[in-house]
């Protein structure tokens, strides 16, 4: 059956193409389809209708629309009251009401302001229609980034609350090697200090940046239920936006998303993302490679999880079959093995098995970078 797409979903996918393209990397209508799992020539269309509204869409008033921030979100720093956009001889500009006397402020070079932080830390929050994208009209959206901006004397002197007060800060690397080393051996505290890096990060909007793409894709296995997934998404969309989707560290961290969605039984979303893991690595590390065998096995549980056990146990024993001539002697053989015993001790059960976890959550190799 043929799939369908929503307008929300159309339009959220040529924002990601047009996100792909600000950051200057080739292959941008590829790259997200592939992230999308959508047909090109169809992601393809979709851009170019896109485009093709935002030409037409200069349509209505022929003098260029300023374009403003949004209302009451801009404040001035001496009266502490919300600054409101007049004309005046001068031109569009930022004021205050009386008694207040500070300068007026140059309300297109505000919102250029405003907007290369929204540029900087959400690009993909801008739509397409505004291709390229310009920084005044990125201000428009700042909201949805930005809870306040304090004005100062001058449009370059602005102060911007983040929500929660702390703007996304850079992280000396140590703390993120120190969180790595002992993510093992103390687990409560990695997680603080991982969520110390994170504080100001919204996983949602804020923009990628190296360090806190790797603190969450520590994080995420460390948390359960929502939280974890969102973590996860954020880790792998912003390792695939810096590094490409065959990376190493981006494999890995499709496959903690994939994890994340199978802990709270999001059976088919991991089924998919493992599939799409399988042949990344195929095409890098080779199909009889470790890590790609060690992820079809965990494919052939995931099947089983959603009821396809037959079709399971034949992925899970042809796996084995392959590790074991391919890498002979190594224990996830035996891991493999095990689960592949559990998988047939449920066929010979009732369906309604008394240890239900052992076949739903089994333990499972890991991809490591």
């Amino acid at each position: 059956m043929a799939r369908t797409y929503t307008p929300d979903l159309i339009a959220a996918a040529v924002r990601q193409v047009e996100a792909v393209r600000a950051t200057g990397r080739r292959g941008p209508i590829s790259t997200v389809a592939r992230e999308l799992r959508l047909d090109r020539r169809l992601l393809q269309s979709w851009v170019t209708k896109a485009r093709a509204h935002a030409a037409a869409a200069p349509a209505t008033p022929t003098t260029d629309a300023p374009v403003l921030l949004p209302d009451g979100l801009l404040h001035c720093r001496f009266c502490r009251q919300p600054m409101t956009a007049v004309f005046t001889c001068a031109g569009l500009v930022y004021n205050c009401p009386p008694p207040c006397r500070r300068p007026v402020l140059n309300a297109t070079a505000v919102a250029h302001t405003v907007g290369e932080v929204v540029l900087r830390h959400a690009a993909h929050l801008v739509p397409a229609v505004t291709d390229p994208k310009g920084a005044s009209a990125a201000a428009g959206h700042a909201h949805r980034l930005i809870t306040r901006v304090t004005a100062g004397t001058d449009p370059a002197d602005l102060h911007i609350t983040w929500p929660t007060t702390r703007p996304p800060r850079r992280v000396p690397p140590g703390h993120l090697h120190l969180a790595r080393r002992l993510t093992g051996s103390d687990p409560q505290r990695t997680r603080t200090m991982l969520r110390n890096i994170l504080a100001g990060i919204d996983p949602t909007t804020t923009a990628t940046e190296a360090v806190h793409a790797d603190a969450a894709h520590l994080l995420a296995p460390l948390l359960h239920g929502q939280t974890a997934i969102d973590w996860a998404e954020y880790a792998h969309r912003s390792l695939t936006h810096l590094h490409g989707p065959t990376d190493p560290l981006t494999l890995a961290a499709a496959h903690t998303l994939a994890t994340a969605h199978r802990q709270v039984g999001h059976h088919q979303r991991a089924y998919h993302l493992l599939r799409e893991l399988a042949e990344h690595l195929t095409a890098t590390a080779g199909p009889d490679a470790h890590p790609t065998l060690a992820v079809r096995a965990t494919t052939a549980l995931v099947l089983h999880d959603l009821g396809h056990h037959h079709a399971a146990r034949t992925l899970l024993t042809d796996t084995i079959g392959r590790h074991r001539r391919h890498h002979p002697g190594h224990p996830a053989t035996t891991r493999m093995t095990e689960h592949l015993d559990r998988l047939w001790h449920h066929h010979t059960t009732t369906h309604h098995d008394s240890s239900p976890g052992a076949a739903v959550n089994p333990p499972h190799p890991e991809v490591r970078a």
